[in-house]
């Protein structure tokens, strides 16, 4: 497996992680405090949020199919941009256990 696999992951796991808190600060705005231009923030970043999820959970399957995972574990990291932070630590638990699998790979030479 490719690093650049791990990072294109990392890189969608985070703007998930990122845009689900701010949709949640934009619900809590829009529907607790009353506070105006919170509606159109909440759809704005709803609409974004969805179609980046989208392609988070390509980029998450893609990781796990190429790095094995039991089911289980593949649906638990699919379902981690749907929970608010639970992305950000995910995505560090799995880049933890798949760095030095893809360090050791690279110091091996390649096989012809």
């Amino acid at each position: 497996m490719k690093k650049s696999v791990l990072t294109r992951y990392r890189v969608m796991a985070y703007v998930t992680g990122v845009l689900l808190v701010l949709l949640t600060l934009g619900v809590i705005a829009k529907y607790l405090l009353d506070m105006d231009g919170a509606a159109d923030f909440t759809r704005v970043v709803g609409i974004a949020h969805g179609w980046l999820y989208v392609l988070y959970l390509v980029f998450a399957f893609d990781l796990g199919s190429k790095a094995k995972w039991p089911v289980g574990k593949q649906l638990w990291v699919l379902l981690a941009g749907t929970v608010p932070t639970a992305a950000f630590f995910v995505e560090r638990r799995i880049s933890a256990e798949l760095e030095p699998k893809l360090a050791e790979g690279a110091s091996t030479p390649a096989q012809v």
